[in-house]
């Protein structure tokens, strides 16, 4: 007869089955995992830096608006962090100034003090971005040397400042085309190219707020519950109010804003007189103030007929909360128009265009947060 098997001796068969190393499967909400809530604060930190590159946005707006960009000759991201202490060093500043093409043609006679009050501006503008470029040093690094970053967020949030770098470049190939021969500001085109990398810095942050403002696996089940048509329209509102931004910079460039003070007409016409006359033709599009102004113009109409398509879509959705956001770009974007209508009757003053430049960021941040919550909706009660 065969020996019985021990009991229990099955068991141990099942038991090594059932340890077998396996790679664990991936999980969702690695961050709301993380180490002292870093969802929170990784949070906390992308606000304070959204709020500095909204403020470098206006103070730019004003360095554009002041005739300031190009009162410092020189790129130097580490000496130029330190501004002029003796009246030698503003002398030796000045002098480099004075050997601008704006300055032997746009400020010929300017006083000691008339410089230093745009080269305050300029300075403030590239502080401004020094200190943003710190503020994301310092928490990516402090907050990946801890642990509290997930494998998944590593590379966006290191994306992040990548982009942050790249803009700092692209400010001074921006400046550098000013300094040229013959050029009294700098180019429009790398104007609009710094103003719109600006803007895909605060999209890409306030996106990653409005993510980080919910756990994963409530996106996760919100996802499920999204409105696909209206995620669409407002994807394509934002694509639209981006171009309409580039064409706000090619405006505020050559200041195209005080070439036509009517509306809706320009001057007499519908069109503006002689809108191709610098050759080659291309260069219209950039150069011709009455061209520039134009297409800025119709693009603000076909951003608020768009606007209003999307608000109405929205306002047959059943989360309330997403109706609010979309009444929220409508009320802006109407403000927007109106402003850009008096900015443009009363030829650009300062304070009008500023104001025009601070409503493009509040309705930039608007917008993507309508198309957030098309895509992404808040739970509410069956009662709404």
């Amino acid at each position: 007869m065969g020996m019985k098997p021990k009991q229990g001796s099955n068991r141990a068969i099942f038991e090594e089955v059932a340890t077998t190393d396996k790679a664990p499967a991936a999980q969702p909400g690695a961050i709301d995992r993380g180490r002292r809530d870093a969802r929170g604060a990784i949070r906390v930190w992308l606000m304070v830096l959204f709020a500095l590159v909204a403020i470098i946005i206006a103070v730019g707006g004003m360095t554009r608006l002041t005739d300031s960009g190009l009162s410092i000759t020189e790129w130097a991201p580490i000496s130029g962090a330190l501004p002029p202490m003796t009246a030698q060093e503003w002398q030796s500043e000045f002098d480099l100034y004075r050997q601008t093409y704006e300055y032997q043609n746009q400020n010929a006679g300017m006083s000691m003090g008339e410089f230093q009050y745009i080269y305050w501006w300029e300075w403030g503008h590239r502080q401004l971005g020094r200190l943003i470029g710190v503020v994301w040093a310092v928490g990516f690094v402090a907050f990946w040397a801890t642990g509290r970053i997930p494998r998944s967020w590593t590379l966006p949030l290191f994306g992040i400042g990548a982009m942050i770098g790249v803009q700092g470049a692209i400010g001074w190939w921006m400046v550098h085309s000013g300094l040229q021969e013959g050029m009294f500001d700098v180019a429009s085109y790398r104007l609009a190219t710094h103003l719109g990398v600006a803007f895909a810095i605060l999209g890409t942050i306030a996106w990653f707020i409005f993510k980080l403002g919910r756990k994963e696996t409530d996106l996760l089940q919100a996802r499920r519950a999204g409105e696909r048509r209206l995620f669409s329209g407002s994807t394509g509102l934002m694509h639209l109010t981006f171009v309409q931004i580039l064409l706000g910079a090619l405006v505020a460039g050559i200041d195209a804003g005080r070439a036509f003070p009517t509306w809706p007409l320009m001057g007499d016409g519908f069109l503006p007189p002689d809108p191709f006359q610098i050759t080659p033709v291309w260069r219209n599009f950039f150069e011709d103030a009455g061209l520039v102004q134009f297409i800025h113009r119709m693009t603000g109409y076909l951003v608020f007929v768009l606007g209003i398509v999307v608000w109405l879509r929205a306002r047959k959705s059943p989360n309330g909360q997403t109706r609010l956001a979309f009444n929220a770009v409508i009320a802006v974007l109407s403000l927007q128009i109106v402003l850009g209508i008096v900015t443009v009757l009363y030829s650009a003053p300062l304070e009008l265009a500023i104001l025009h430049q601070i409503g493009a960021v509040i309705l930039w941040a608007l917008v993507l947060r309508g198309r957030f919550l098309a895509r992404y909706p808040l739970a509410q009660s069956v009662r709404g």
